[in-house]
C-alpha cells in the first residue's frame, strides 16, 4: 500500500452517488408502499451499504484500512428511478471516496437483486463520486508572491567544516508548495548574527522566514532564543502541531525547543537542524500554515 505515515489526520468527507431505473410505474410504487416480496428495499439496501463501506479495504488490495466514523444513505426518486446518495466521513490521513463509491454501488446492487424478481427491466447506472472534502482537495492556492528566506544557523557550516543538507530539504520541501526561496543563508550559530539577519530580511518586506538549526539543548544553541526576542506575536500552535507529530513518530521530538510568530508580517519559524526533523516539520506545517499570509493580506483591505 501507498505510505501514508507522513500525513496528518484531517476531516474526510465524501459523497458518491449510484442510480436504480426500473421499467414500470408499478415497481417504484411498492418499493415506497415496501411491497417488495423480499423486504424493505431502503433499508435492507442501506444496511448492505453500511456494511460495504466497512469493507472496502477487504476487497481492494491497495485500500488503507480507516476509521469509518459516518455513513448515510439517502434516496431519491426521480420518475422511474431511485438515485442514492453515500456519504462517508473520517478523521484520518487518507480519504474515503472509494468507500463511499463502493458502498453506493453495494446499495444500488442490493435493490437490484431486491426488485428483479418483479422488474426484469431494473438497471444500474452512473455510479460517481460527488463530492470530496479534505487533504489535498482543501488547500487554497498559495499566496501569491510569497518572499521566502531560509536560515541555516551552524558554526560549523558558516566556517565551511560541514555540509548543510537541512536548509536544502526545506528548500525542496517548499517546492512542493509552490513556494521558491529568494534568500538562502548560512550563518554561525550566535544570537547577533542570527538577529541581524532577521532584521535585514524584515526590512526587505519578506513575508517567510523559516530557520533551521540551534534549537537543541546545549548551551550553544541559542537560536529559539535570538528569534523570540524579535517576535512580536507569538503563534505557539505551530510548534505545538510539529511538536505534536514528531512525538507519534519519534518520542524524543518533546525536547525540541522550537518557536514561531510574527515580526510584523513576517512569519518566522524555527525548526531543528537534522534533515529528519526538517523533514517532520514541513510535512506537519505545510501547506496548512501558508493560511496566514490570506489573513494578514485580509486584514490590510
Amino acid at each position: 500500500m501507498v505510505d501514508i505515515t507522513h500525513k496528518n489526520n484531517t476531516l474526510r468527507i465524501a459523497t458518491a452517488e449510484a442510480t436504480v431505473s426500473v421499467s414500470k410505474p408499478e415497481t417504484i410504487l411498492a418499493i415506497k408502499n415496501r411491497t417488495v416480496p423480499k423486504g424493505d428495499v431502503f433499508e435492507m439496501a442501506k444496511a448492505a451499504g453500511f456494511l460495504a463501506v466497512k469493507k472496502t479495504p477487504d476487497l481492494l488490495p491497495d485500500c488503507h484500512p480507516i476509521p469509518v466514523e459516518y455513513t448515510a444513505v439517502n434516496y431519491r426518486i426521480e420518475e422511474l428511478s431511485v438515485v442514492i446518495e453515500l456519504t462517508v466521513k473520517t478523521i484520518y490521513k487518507t480519504g474515503v471516496e472509494v468507500e463511499a463509491m463502493h458502498g453506493a454501488s453495494v446499495v444500488a446492487l442490493t435493490m437490484y437483486d431486491m426488485l428483479k424478481p418483479i422488474d426484469k427491466g431494473v438497471e444500474i447506472n452512473n455510479i460517481r463520486l460527488l463530492e470530496k472534502k479534505g487533504g489535498k482537495s482543501d488547500r487554497k492556492p498559495v499566496p501569491g508572491n510569497l518572499k521566502t528566506a531560509v536560515i541555516v544557523c551552524s558554526d560549523s557550516i558558516a566556517a565551511g567544516v560541514g555540509e548543510d543538507k537541512s536548509g536544502k530539504t526545506i528548500i525542496e520541501k517548499l517546492k512542493s508548495s509552490a513556494i521558491s526561496v529568494q534568500d538562502y543563508s548560512i550563518v554561525p550559530d550566535e544570537k547577533s548574527s542570527i538577529q541581524e539577519k532577521i532584521i535585514g530580511l524584515k526590512s526587505l518586506h519578506y513575508d517567510l522566514i523559516l530557520i533551521t538549526g540551534g534549537t537543541g539543548l546545549s548551551a550553544r544553541d541559542v537560536t529559539p532564543e535570538a528569534v523570540s526576542e524579535l517576535i512580536e506575536r507569538e503563534i505557539p500552535g505551530i510548534a505545538e502541531t510539529a511538536r505534536q507529530y514528531g512525538q507519534e513518530r519519534i518520542p524524543t521530538a518533546m525536547l525540541s525547543r522550537s518557536v514561531a510568530g510574527l515580526i510584523g508580517d513576517t512569519l518566522v519559524i524555527t525548526m531543528p537542524g537534522s534533515t529528519g526533523g526538517v523533514t517532520e516539520y514541513m510535512d506537519a506545517l505545510f501547506p496548512h500554515v501558508l493560511h496566514i499570509f490570506s489573513v494578514i493580506r485580509g486584514t490590510r483591505h
